[in-house]
């Protein structure tokens, strides 16, 4: 086993067995047992279907619109660049650890195992809380499509998931959609990247012909991007106070690009594919989403429709294109939402899997076994699918407790990423980072410090940002509901502080190479 600090070895042109993907694995102390079958697109297609436009910017264009105005979207390229500069620190991450579990190795190597503890932990709870909000976007597409997919409620119901009948609904649709992904998951990872591969070839086509489609209706200029519509009225802090919740629109939809890097021992020559991977997802949901809502608020015929603050995207697509066209490009927006939940339960078993083979879970060696028939983690993905299906079962009795648990899900990620940008920016200071023994993989080279140094910066003031316990986010109603955020996440934290604690009784399936830490390390 190689030990930090040590060459690690250059992979020699790939073999068409994949041996070499294997014994790249095996320096790293891992036997291969995940199957190794996905190229390129797959690799770039789990990202994109995470970050998903259709989903995303379909279920929360309502938000950004009435908190900030048309001027709102602002927030899609300045938050693009801080996220950004994380996926480019990934990158290299992914170039030089082409590991299952992205962040969990990632921090592992670098380092305080308690460091990499808390960011998997967090980030498989973010994820789990994710696959249920995006669950529940179904009921805000399918029963606009056709009224019989709203199983109960009425006629208000529909599209609504705050509303009582609405938030039933929302659970029925969304049970359906997890035990879908659920069954996917455990069938291989191949079924897995084919569904994936084709949601992603439709949502990518969808985009670019809804696009086309509204620009051929366009009605106003792009200068409509200026106006706030007078949002910043009743602020402390004027427009500025509606444009930083409106960020939040955007800061909800750009995550998730690093499941290239959970796929990396799944993946043909991952040190080559899974860093391009990770730069072509962010990038390519940047420009299409940024177009979609671009063109969408030029085409729509009355900019300031209180429709556009309620319904948001599914409102502007029929106003302005007619219900028929309208509902097929819903139709495709319920595909992305599809594969968005598939990627990101897939993610969120191969952060179990990998701390679970590091003896990081009670119960670790029946959670890290992999079934030999399909070559996938059985257990995990039973967990992801049970646990997201408790989640869902919340929006039934409380939505605004529903509410404050999915936007602790965001902040359940921007955490973790801090956790190994910090590191990573700490050994560039010392110059330990790229190491004397890193591969000639994808580096940033003489901007890594300044790069690094922005991530880590933009990824403290987000999560302040999103933590900030605003009533025009989290309701004024009830205290526990604006603090909701900070305090859910405190639970989180402890939680995992208490599991640490009691880690001496769980069993150690795989004798794991703990990465050598610098004495004086804080992280």
């Amino acid at each position: 086993m190689a030990v930090h600090g040590e060459s690690l070895p250059v992979n020699p042109q790939p073999q068409i067995d994949g041996s070499a993907d294997i014994a790249d694995l095996a320096e790293f102390g891992y036997k291969q047992q995940l199957e190794r079958s996905l190229g390129s697109f797959s690799s770039f297609a789990s990202g994109f279907s995470y970050i998903s436009i259709m989903t995303g910017v379909f279920q929360l264009f309502f938000f950004g619109f009435g908190s900030g105005g048309p001027a709102f979207i602002w927030t899609w390229p300045l938050v693009f660049v801080g996220q950004l500069a994380v996926a480019l620190c990934f990158a290299e991450m992914a170039g030089q650890y082409p590991l299952a579990g992205s962040v969990y190795q990632w921090s592992k190597q670098i380092a305080r195992p308690v460091t990499s503890w808390f960011a998997g932990w967090i980030m498989i709870i973010g994820a789990v809380v994710t696959a249920a909000a995006v669950a529940v976007a179904y009921q805000i597409i399918l029963p606009q499509v056709w009224s019989g997919f709203q199983i109960v409620g009425g006629k208000d119901d529909i599209g609504a998931t705050s509303t009582p009948g609405g938030a039933e609904n929302a659970i029925i649709l969304g049970l359906g959609l997890v035990v879908f992904t659920t069954i996917i998951n455990m069938v291989g990872v191949k079924v897995m990247a084919k569904i994936n591969n084709f949601g992603v070839a439709v949502e990518l086509g969808g985009i670019i012909l809804l696009i086309i489609a509204l620009a051929i209706h366009i009605r106003r200029g792009p200068q409509v991007v200026f106006q706030t519509a007078g949002t910043g009225s009743g602020h402390s802090l004027g427009y500025l106070g509606a444009f930083l919740v409106a960020s939040l629109m955007s800061a909800y939809v750009f995550y998730g690009f690093d499941t290239a890097g959970s796929l990396a021992e799944e993946t043909r020559e991952p040190r080559k594919h899974a860093p391009r991977a990770i730069i072509r997802a962010i990038t390519a949901a940047f420009v299409v989403g940024g177009l979609l809502m671009l063109v969408g608020m030029m085409a729509v015929g009355n900019i300031h429709a209180k429709e556009l603050s309620v319904s948001g995207m599914p409102y502007l697509l029929k106003s302005t294109l007619g219900n028929t066209l309208g509902d097929i490009f819903l139709i495709c927006s319920a595909i992305a939402i599809t594969v968005c939940c598939l990627a990101v339960q897939t993610a969120a078993i191969r952060m179990i899997f990998a701390m679970a083979r590091d003896g990081r879970l009670p119960f670790g060696e029946a959670i890290a076994r992999v079934s030999p028939r399909s070559k996938t983690p059985v257990v995990p993905a039973l967990i992801t699918g049970l646990l997201t299906v408790v989640v869902l079962l919340i929006n039934i009795g409380n939505q605004r407790a529903f509410f404050v648990l999915t936007s602790t899900a965001i902040i359940l990620f921007y955490i973790p990423y801090l956790l190994v940008t910090a590191p990573m920016l700490l050994r560039r200071l010392r110059g330990q980072w790229p190491g004397t023994g890193h591969g000639p993989f994808f580096k940033m080279g003489r901007f890594g410090v300044v790069v690094n140094a922005f991530a880590v910066l933009y990824g403290i003031g987000m999560i302040i940002n999103l933590f900030w316990p605003r009533g025009a986010v989290y309701g004024t109603d009830h205290w526990y509901y604006q603090w909701g955020a900070l305090l859910t996440s405190a639970l989180i934290v402890v939680i995992g502080g208490i599991m640490l604690l009691v880690r001496r009784s769980w069993t150690l399936p795989h004798t794991q190479r703990e990465a050598a830490v610098p004495v004086g390390e804080t992280l």
